[in-house]
């Protein structure tokens, strides 16, 4: 296992102590792209309020994998956590480095790393402060968030700028997570666990579905928090190299390889990918506590997710 805690944290423009928002990731994104112009820079969508949904690209290798972060709302440590190892690689790569002992090189070769770092910024947005108090937004939001007041608003958020889970919006058993899901009470817009009205109703869901289908991704990391788990299963369509990818993963991270709780098995992204493409895809569930997280959690959580991140396309 390699020591992480000797891993420089080189990179400036990605920071890491502080709430982190779309603009904020818009920005960085534009520097990144000026400073290291061999970085693909597109947008795979929009969210209901407009804001587009960025994908970097990092390498040019045949071989394909995807890294998504922040579909839920007041997960959004998981933004910085992919931006700053875009920075961190783009620095090993033009230096010729190794990054956590492979050359940052031979990964950009063979591989193309797709990664969308905030696939909910209305969300993050209303989370982070970012939306104002008095717009319509966030009064539409605190209106759904009333009718369930034992839920903090607006730290408790997860869902899209409508009250729906992005991430119970995937055809993947959604029958069956709207059924656990209503029973739980959530048979509305709220800020957590509802489902939607049909699978991929949101335009967020629905671009992260179309641009998956647009590619032969070979493995993807779909990041959350917390718990500090590794989920690799949905039914028996995990690939049987899922499981030893996931057994790395866990040793390199100190992370537990992990069954996902029964009333959370369904309609989530993994779970969709796992279904239709039979290649090994996991959900990263980072840091520990209550979410949202706080940032002061950053540092730990980037050293323990490293290794993840560059193994992911190492082992795909």
């Amino acid at each position: 296992m390699y020591n992480l805690r000797n891993i420089s944290l080189s990179g400036n423009i990605v920071p890491t102590n502080v709430s982190y928002n779309s603009n904020i990731l818009n920005s960085n994104i534009s520097l990144l792209k000026k400073i290291h112009p061999f970085l693909d820079v597109f947008s795979i969508g929009s969210s209901v309020l407009g804001n587009p949904l960025y994908c970097i690209k990092l390498g040019s290798g045949d071989k394909k994998v995807f890294y998504s972060a922040s579909m839920h709302a007041n997960e959004w440590i998981t933004s910085p956590l992919l931006m700053k190892f875009i920075e961190d690689f783009c620095i090993a790569y033009v230096n010729g480095d190794n990054i956590l002992g492979h050359s940052a090189k031979e990964i950009f070769s063979a591989c193309s790393i797709y990664i969308v770092p905030m696939c909910n910024p209305d969300g993050v947005d209303l989370v982070t402060g970012l939306i104002p108090p008095k717009s319509s937004a966030y009064l539409s939001a605190k209106q759904i968030a009333d009718k369930y007041p034992s839920i903090p608003f607006p730290s408790g958020w997860k869902a899209n700028i409508e009250g729906v889970d992005i991430n119970l919006q995937f055809p993947a058993g959604w029958e069956k997570a709207k059924e656990i899901k209503f029973g739980q009470g959530f048979v509305s817009p709220a800020p957590r666990d509802y489902v939607g009205l049909t699978p991929l109703s949101t335009p967020e869901a629905k671009a992260i579905y179309d641009f998956t289908l647009m590619h032969d991704f070979k493995l993807i990391l779909a990041y959350h928090t917390q718990g500090k788990e590794i989920y690799w299963q949905f039914k028996d369509y995990a690939p049987e190299r899922a499981k030893q990818i996931g057994e790395k993963l866990a040793q390199i991270s100190g992370y537990a390889l992990a069954e996902v709780p029964y009333t959370s098995s369904f309609a989530g992204y993994k779970d969709w990918f796992l279904q239709e493409f039979r290649y090994p895809g996991y959900t990263i569930e980072a840091g520990y506590g209550e979410n949202p997280l706080p940032i002061d959690q950053f540092d730990e959580i980037y050293r323990d997710n490293l290794g993840i991140l560059v193994l992911g396309a190492v082992l795909s």
